[in-house]
Order: structure tokens, then C-alpha cells, then sequence
């Protein structure tokens, strides 16, 4: 698994670094939050274990929730694990109503710290299987509802163009397929441009 490890504490990047690629994962650390959008444009990042303050002046956690929510909006958006001090436990658990798949309070317990976060990718791949599935059950809905107030000619048209795509636009393969000559197919896609 690819974990994003987001602290401005220089060693606490490090020792999430070591426990967590000592368990299998590989990390990817930064002390700037700024860095977020573009560490996770490749859309392979399987958690996000983020700090919730990046400066010793404001500690309400104001920039861990605004990045929570920035991350949350992505398509299909990463696990997110916050690393809290004890005292902000009660923010944490606010952040998880938006979003946050689970916290971290500093310091940790190394085993109920990989536990948390296999299980909150676990959950997360989860959801994201449920939703790609829902997402796909809704296209097929939406295509066999335009199927079925199709024409009969609408529908060979499109099961033409169905065989000519699976054949790589292949004419003579697809006229095969279709059981038809190459110059019927020729002038059904002609016709029908």
C-alpha cells in the first residue's frame, strides 16, 4: 500500500516512515501540505495520514480539516487517518463526521497504529468497490432504458457499431462476425453517419 504521510514535525515523518514501511507500505513523507493535490494526482495513493496543525500558532485544527475536506472531494479520494495530540481527540472525532476514515493520537501505540490504518484502507477500498458498482449498475440502467425505446434499425445500427469496435474496426472481421458481406456493413454505417 502507498501512504502519503503529511506532519510538519520532522520526526514524526520519520518514525511513521520507518513503522510503516517496516509493515509492507511504502511512504511517501512531506512536511507541506501544499504539496497534497499534486502527490495525489495519480490517483495511487491508498492513505493519507495527516497532521491536523502545520504551525505552532493556530492549534484548532483548522488546516487538517480544510485539507480533509480538499481530499475527500477527489473522485474516489484516499483513506484519511489524522494524527492528533491527545487534547484533540474531541476534534478528531468531529473531523470524522466529515469524512476522516479514522485518528491517531500522538503518541502511538506502533500495533494500533497499523491496525487503524490497514483497517481504515481496508473500509476505504470497500467503499470505493461499492460505489464503482453502483456507478456501473446506473450505466447499465440508463443504457438498457435507451435500448429499449430504440427502433429496430437503431438497435442493428448499434449492435454494428458494437461488433466493428470489438473487431478494432476491422470491416472484414466485423462483416464475419455479423454474418453479412463487407459492402452491407459498409452501407449500414454509411448510411447511418
Amino acid at each position: 500500500m502507498k501512504l502519503l504521510v503529511v506532519d510538519d514535525n520532522k520526526g514524526i515523518r520519520l518514525s511513521l516512515k520507518l513503522i510503516l514501511e517496516s509493515d509492507g507500505h511504502s511512504v511517501i513523507p512531506t512536511g507541506d501540505p501544499r504539496l497534497i493535490p499534486a502527490m495525489l494526482a495519480k490517483g495511487d495513493v491508498d492513505a493519507v495520514i495527516l497532521d491536523m496543525n502545520f504551525d505552532n500558532v493556530s492549534l484548532d485544527g483548522a488546516e487538517g480539516l480544510f485539507w480533509l475536506s480538499h481530499i475527500k472531494e477527489i473522485p474516489e479520494p484516499p483513506a484519511v487517518i489524522l494524527i492528533t495530540a491527545f487534547g484533540e481527540i474531541s476534534l478528531a472525532v468531529e473531523a470524522m463526521k466529515y469524512g476522516a476514515d479514522d485518528f491517531i493520537t500522538k503518541p502511538w501505540n506502533n500495533d494500533e497504529l497499523i491496525r487503524k490504518i490497514n483497517g481504515a484502507i481496508a473500509k476505504n477500498q470497500r467503499k470505493r468497490t461499492e460505489h464503482r458498482n453502483i456507478t456501473d449498475a446506473g450505466r447499465i440502467m440508463l443504457r438498457e432504458t435507451e435500448r429499449q425505446n430504440m427502433t429496430l434499425d437503431e438497435i442493428k445500427v448499434s449492435h454494428v457499431k458494437a461488433t466493428l469496435e470489438r473487431c478494432g474496426g476491422n470491416l472484414s472481421l466485423a462483416a464475419e462476425r455479423l454474418g453479412i458481406n463487407r459492402q452491407t456493413l459498409y452501407n449500414i454505417l454509411k448510411k447511418n453517419q
